[in-house]
């Protein structure tokens, strides 16, 4: 098992609680020890094992959307079709927020706002979560490459920003900005998606507003290519026996996970359709 990230950071999360889960209750009878190997939001690790593990069947290793978002904006020349993806774990929904004092009172206001002068609306963004409101304001009718997007190193900085005025808006994952959100610090205009996230129930959905963008973050379990199809099988049985148990349930319902265990065709489609949507939205980012 190796993570592509440091210890601590996402990546390293997801697949320690994976590992944690799957030893506890006996699920696999391999060693499942965990490497950590960070750089290039998982890019460095991906190209080894593409390059040096191609065809191994004891290589596994926990990737998200930044596979995609990377490959769209050059920055690794590795997608998710040069890899053998195993099994998705979990979604996570986009959420567009604001600070109390703003006066935007929904979506659209920020929309019509940015589609109008795009200048005078700052919007808080890292740059992997920049897609989905590129997609928003191109629903608007607005110019994507216009949006004044304000980068930052990470969700706390940009909650700094937000509750001190210096950013009216942003968008980030919903899980990041929840507790801000249930405490009134900051609103939430829309959830990016079809369905209500939980946790905001009241937040109404970018669909419902009439706007259909419904992309979301994911993460997955990827091998090397060419992994064996035995291999393959067995770590989608594992891995789907470890979501069903109460010790991932409740590591889930702490870190606010959203479990979504695809595999297979339904995993394929997914990802086919995930990574048209990356590649148009950095395509409107990054014209004119």
């Amino acid at each position: 098992m190796t993570v592509g990230g440091a210890p601590g950071s996402g990546f390293d999360l997801t697949l320690r609680t994976l590992t944690e889960v799957l030893g506890k209750n006996k699920i696999v009878d391999v060693p499942t020890p965990i490497d950590n190997r960070p750089g290039a939001d998982g890019g460095l690790w991906a190209s080894q094992m593409i390059d040096k593990y191609s065809g191994a069947d004891d290589r596994l290793s926990v990737t998200s959307l930044v596979m995609m978002t990377n490959h769209a904006r050059g920055k690794s020349e590795f997608n998710y079709d040069d890899v053998t993806m195993i099994a998705q774990l979990m979604t996570e929904n986009f959420a567009v927020v604001t600070n109390k004092n703003s006066g935007y009172g929904d979506l659209p206001a920020v929309l019509n706002a940015v589609v109008s002068d795009p200048g005078s609306v700052p919007v808080g963004a890292a740059s992997d979560d920049q897609m989905p409101f590129a997609l928003l304001v191109e629903a608007a009718g607005g110019d994507a490459s216009k949006i004044n997007f304000v980068a930052y190193e990470g969700g706390g900085e940009q909650s700094t920003a937000l509750l001190s005025g210096d950013i009216d808006v942003a968008i980030a994952g919903s899980s990041e900005l929840l507790p801000l959100i249930t405490s009134g610090d900051l609103k939430a205009l829309a959830v990016v998606g079809k369905e209500r996230y939980e946790k905001l129930s009241d937040v109404p959905t970018t669909t419902e507003l009439g706007y259909d963008v419904t992309i979301a973050n994911w993460r997955g379990i990827y091998g090397p290519p060419n992994m064996p199809d035995y291999a393959v099988k067995y770590w989608q049985n594992a891995i789907k026996e470890a979501l069903e148990t109460k010790e991932w349930r409740d590591a889930a319902e702490k870190n606010q996970w959203v479990t979504s265990y695809r595999t297979g065709e339904d995993l394929n489609t997914f990802l086919k359709e995930t990574n048209q949507q990356v590649t148009d939205a950095f395509t409107k980012i990054e014209k004119g």
